[in-house]
């Protein structure tokens, strides 16, 4: 077993870095021995036949050179752990050829139940750290919004809109354009204008885009006449 040993601490070695070990698998005597339980067990004997077909060639080696060493009678050395006789009278190579080791079970690295290989977290415990990761980065775009460099562009931003509101006369929108046309015929033809055309024709933060996309805003009315050419609306239309 010595000889295959540094291939079964590989495939440990592999297993415990890229998941944690659920307690449900072991169980600690009064005397501080710890046993492995059943299912941990069953799991890991399905290894078995990995390792014993790593450890035949050796072991027929092994019995080969005492097979060399003492009298015995004109027969060939029989190979009935690797089958290499009968692999060489057909043409074969003598070393079997090496099977991939199981991969072990995924399980959650909160709850321990298993999961799909290549998840660490099953959908219950993986929608919990979701929301749990959102919290965390909202806490963190809040400070960051309040940093002098934000700040300044959002002052900066607020004065834009102010003076362009302050410049727009309402004369200088067609009879036809009012607010049940932009209700009715623009808001919902801009679903299907994509959100960063509408952010660059309004000169607006990604947030009011797609609240207006949405219609959860209504923009003022100096931007209807951007959104009516991105929805396709005009006077021949309406």
């Amino acid at each position: 077993m010595e000889v295959v040993r540094p291939q079964v601490d590989a495939y440990l070695l592999d297993w415990i870095t890229r998941q944690p070990l659920n307690r449900e698998r072991f169980f600690e005597q009064r005397d501080g021995n710890c046993r492995l339980m059943a299912p941990f067990v069953v799991q890991l004997t399905k290894t078995a036949p990995i390792w014993g077909r790593a450890v035949a060639p050796i072991a027929e080696w092994v019995a080969h050179a005492f097979w060399s060493t003492i009298r015995k009678p004109d027969a060939p050395f029989v190979t009935r752990l690797t089958q290499g006789n009968k692999r060489e009278a057909k043409g074969h190579p003598s070393v079997l050829p090496l099977k991939p080791v199981p991969q072990p079970e995924s399980i959650c690295r909160v709850c321990g139940a298993a999961v799909p290989l290549g998840r660490i977290y099953c959908f219950e415990c993986d929608a919990t750290s979701a929301r749990e990761r959102i919290v965390e980065i909202a806490k963190v775009g809040r400070v960051a919004s309040q940093a002098p460099g934000p700040k300044a562009r959002r002052a900066e931003t607020q004065r834009r809109h102010a003076v362009a509101k302050s410049a727009w006369q309402p004369s200088s929108m067609p009879v036809w354009f009012n607010e049940q046309t932009y209700m009715n015929r623009i808001q919902p033809q801009l679903a299907g204008v994509a959100n960063p055309v509408i952010m660059s024709a309004l000169g607006v933060s990604v947030t009011y885009a797609v609240a207006i996309r949405a219609g959860r805003r209504r923009p003022h009315p100096r931007h209807w006449g951007a959104l009516a050419e991105l929805a396709g609306v005009s006077a021949e239309s309406h």
